[in-house]
This record gives C-alpha cells, structure tokens and sequence, in this order.
C-alpha cells in the first residue's frame, strides 16, 4: 500500500467523465471536455448597493459587456424576425409538404425560442459583465465606495442563469434552499424584489459555508438590506416540517459532482475515494432536496433546479 503510485482524484474525474459523458454527449464531448479543462472565466455581478456608475464606466473601458442585456436584446430580435417571418407565412397560398405537424411545430418554437433560458421580463438591475469569447482578460479585484461596498462580485457567469430563469416578481417571498458560498443570493438582492414587499430566506446546510454567505452580504449589501435577509443553517432535507407552502420562489441549486472543480482541482474534490460512498449518494440527496423544495413552495409558485454537472444522473433523472 506504500509503495503503490496514487492516483489523483482530478485524474479519476476526468476518466470517468470520458467514459460516461462521452456516451452521453457523442460527437459534443472532445469540445465539452476542452472547455472543462480550460481556464475559468469570470463574469463580474454589478453590485447594485454600491456606487455602480463609476463600476460600469471601468467594465465598459475594459471592454466587457452585460451579457443579460445583450440576450435580452436577442431575444426581442429573435421575436420579432419570427413574428414577421410568421406574417410572410400567412401571407402566401399553399401547404406545408413534406411535414407533419410536430416538424412544423418544432420549427416554429426554434425560430421563437429565446437565446437563454429565462422569461423577457426579468428584471433589468441585474447586470453581469464578461469579456468576449477568445478574451482571457482577468477582472481586477472590486475596490469598496465610500460605504465600504464592493462594486462587483466575480462569479461564473452561468451561475445566474438559475436566478434569472427563476424570474422574481415583486412581492415574491424567495428561497434558496442551498445558498452558500452566496453568489445566487447576492445576485437575487440585485433584483430588487426581494426586499421591497417581499422576502428572501438564504439556507445552507453548512455552517463553514454559511459563515462565508454572511461576510458576502457584509461585503456587498447595506445593513438594513442585509437585515431583511434570513440566513439559516438547516439541512435543507428537513425544510418542508419548518414553511411548507410558503414560497411563491424557490431556487433549489443542490450539491453536485461540481465537474469542472472535479476535473481541475485537488482540494476538496469529491472523487477523492475517501467520498466514494458521498458521491454515489449524490442523486438520492439532490432528490431529497428537490422534494423539500417543491413542498416548501406555495401552489402556483415556481421552482427552478440546476446543479453545476453535466451528469443525466443528477439532472435528468433527478427531475424525473
């Protein structure tokens, strides 16, 4: 047992990736795999508590763009080309051969379909910069105003992506239900509509976690938006005995594989054969947490899931 060569665990991730992923992905998987091992990139979350005018001055010199506003505009775009197209359509005689209805339904939705996914109405205050494709520009770390607040928050840029498809309205009483390290609850405060009329409850299992949530919301929000904010240690499984049928919003991002931290990363990695039995236990735990959430959700309201892997085992079947 001394003697024998230890393999790492990103070693094991990235084997098993292949051998799973590629069945699932196919010809997609060489440039999915590509980008898994490639440098991160950051996107940079205004921070809507701070002095943000002089913040995005800087972003735009550095020639970074708000990605959120620029697929909302594609959408629009997108919109109105198929609705014109849809009039031209209308306009001519004739039939669709060759089609059955599904294809040309299909068709319809491709052409209509929104470039991300998330409803036209999201809010415009949530503002995320990124760097061109290609651009492996790093952001500076954000400098704090007169106030003490950062004007940014580094984060992937596809971990908004679950707030802004859970589409906060005014008056929404919100929960994440896993929310530490507090990127998604920092960037659900930016709506704006968790705190004037409706509430925001930020849970995380982990009390190492949840200490890193605070000093977030120490970093970035005044004090009597932070004070509006319940943050709490539960384990999540357990929600639905404390507010059931409470929330019109629920984010449920669960613990995962977390695959590009697997494949790149030594440090904590959850293919280290000592978290095995953890791993393998991963879909039952994202199930139970998934169940909590829905119950903690009041009829009618929304709940959006998302994990950060690529597994059908914790996204797919999870939902099934």
């Amino acid at each position: 047992a001394t003697t024998a060569p230890r393999i790492r665990s990103t070693r094991l991730a990235l084997h098993h990736f292949d051998t799973t992923y590629s069945l699932h992905l196919r010809e997609l998987w060489p440039s999915v795999r590509a980008g898994l091992l490639c440098e991160q990139k950051y996107g940079a979350l205004l921070n809507n508590f701070s002095a943000a005018d002089h913040v995005i001055q800087e972003l735009e010199l550095l020639n970074a763009t708000d990605f959120v506003s620029e697929a909302l505009q594609k959408a629009q775009q997108s919109q109105q080309g198929a609705a014109a197209r849809e009039a031209g359509r209308d306009s001519q005689e004739g039939s669709v051969e060759g089609r059955t209805v599904m294809q040309v339904e299909t068709m319809t939705q491709a052409e209509t379909s929104p470039p991300l996914p998330f409803h036209a109405s999201i809010t415009p205050k949530i503002k995320c910069y990124t760097f061109p494709r290609g651009d492996i520009t790093r952001f500076r770390p954000a400098r704090p105003d007169t106030l003490g607040l950062l004007g940014y928050y580094l984060m992937d840029a596809a971990s908004l992506l679950p707030v802004l498809a859970l589409d906060v309205q005014q008056d929404d009483l919100v929960l994440d239900l896993c929310a530490a390290p507090g990127g998604k609850t920092l960037a659900l405060l930016q709506t704006g509509l968790c705190v004037s009329g409706g509430h925001l409850a930020a849970n995380d299992v982990s009390i190492s976690r949840t200490k890193r949530l605070h000093q977030i919301l120490h970093n970035y929000v005044p004090k009597e938006v932070r004070e509006t904010v319940s943050v709490t240690s539960y384990d999540g499984r357990d929600w639905k005995n404390m507010d059931g049928g409470t929330f019109h919003k629920v984010l449920v991002d669960v613990p995962c594989t977390t695959d590009r931290h697997s494949a790149m990363e030594e440090d904590n990695n959850i293919f280290h054969k000592r978290r095995t039995k953890e791993r393998q236990m991963l879909p039952m735990l994202q199930l139970q947490l998934l169940m909590a959430g829905i119950l903690a959700t009041k009829p009618g309201g929304e709940l959006v899931y998302s994990t950060c892997s690529l597994s059908p085992l914790q996204n797919e079947c999870v939902i099934e």
